[in-house]
């Protein structure tokens, strides 16, 4: 059988077409969704890396098996959700990239990136971070100041409190002298060593992403507050043997008045008033009966002496620390108080009660002068 050579044509020219809509659909179209598996066909590979302007070299290999356990890698999170500006079908390389980001530095691409990456999908805790220590001082030029991915990572985020102790090992990054000394504290020891997950870590007292200024007056006015969210709480403390007249006997002592009085009225203004950290120390706080502990009976004195330079030995025994006075411990302070806890009311009620019966009197007296008028 013959075929004809118009039909051949025809039949070639259908084949043609169906190659040419073969491979241009399988092409990559920019503004579609892009598998992942067309960015790690390159970023995949290991040893990938590339030199910046700066000098400084950047890797840009992508572990696969590490985005895949990450936070955004199990939700199904596409590469392009982050890198939405990246033009796939035509890929820009060498000096190209770097001069279509306007980036110069490593920290340069960190910064451009995390506006587009991070923002997008995140904008409640980024607008939190906006007033948080660490967005101010980059607005303020400091371009080392902490941005997301500095504290979450890049293609290998995890859930920032699994474990709990992640989140302070987070803040190690750039804290590292702190972090050794909270490490090494009553709090620190036993949530990095014993994975305790009652104890505060760094985000409970400085708050997450809007993180405020510890050299403040008014965070350090507040500070009591931090301290009685754990040592307030009955149920807590109870776990711990540890009673919650700390905080209470606090704030009714002399210290404690003038220290609450400002953080209501004047929360800006300094006072020379200590707060809890002024005694226990900051992030190197110890048991009391830690023999470096700044408030054992061994160590007072000198702790006193930070306000008080002329306190002599015996000046620690006048504060009856954090518990309320009783028989055993301390007897005249206790009968004392006793008295003026029946004395005061008893004086007052008595002078109610003159006042009312003269006030009495002389309703009646004046009755009975207009009655003989």
């Amino acid at each position: 059988m013959i075929v004809p050579k118009r039909l051949i044509v025809v039949m070639l020219s259908l084949s043609l077409l169906f190659a040419v809509w073969a491979v241009l659909g399988a092409r990559p179209v920019l503004g579609q969704e892009t598998a992942n598996e067309t960015c790690l066909a390159c970023h995949g590979r290991p040893g990938m890396q590339t030199t910046l302007p700066s000098g400084e070299t950047l890797y840009l290999t992508v572990d696969p098996e590490v985005y895949d356990n990450s936070v955004h890698g199990a939700m199904g999170q596409a590469c392009m959700d982050c890198h939405p500006d990246v033009d796939v079908a035509n890929h820009p390389k060498g000096e190209a990239v770097w001069e279509e980001l306007g980036v110069s530095t490593r920290r340069d691409l960190s910064l451009k990136l995390y506006r587009v990456a991070c923002i997008h999908c995140h904008p409640d805790p980024y607008d939190a971070s906006l007033d948080g220590v660490h967005l101010k001082a980059l607005a303020a030029g400091d371009v080392n100041a902490a941005i997301c991915t500095d504290c979450h990572g890049t293609h290998n985020i995890g859930v920032p409190d699994q474990p709990r102790s992640r989140t302070s090992q987070m803040c190690e990054r750039c804290h590292s002298e702190i972090f050794d000394l909270y490490k090494g504290s009553v709090h620190g020891a036993a949530l990095i060593g014993e994975g305790n997950p009652d104890v505060p870590s760094c985000t409970d007292c400085h708050h997450v992403h809007c993180t405020e200024n510890p050299s403040t007056c008014a965070f350090r006015l507040f500070s009591p507050q931090l301290c009685a969210e754990c040592h307030a709480d009955e149920e807590l403390m109870a776990k711990y043997d540890i009673s919650t007249d700390v905080f209470d006997t606090y704030v009714a002592d002399f210290h404690g008045t003038t220290v609450v009085l400002f953080e209501k009225l004047a929360p800006d203004q300094e006072t020379n008033k200590p707060v809890c950290i002024d005694c226990h120390g900051v992030h190197d706080m110890r048991q009391v009966d830690d023999p470096e502990s700044t408030v054992i009976k061994e160590n007072l004195l000198a702790t006193c002496q930070k306000c008080h330079p002329d306190a002599s030995a015996n000046f620690p025994t006048s504060w009856i620390g954090h518990y309320p006075p009783n028989p055993e411990v301390s007897p005249l302070v206790y009968f004392v108080r006793l008295f003026y806890t029946i004395f005061i009311p008893a004086v007052l009620a008595v002078m109610i009660v003159f006042v009312a019966t003269g006030a009495a009197r002389r309703i009646v007296n004046r009755r009975k002068g207009h009655r003989h008028a």
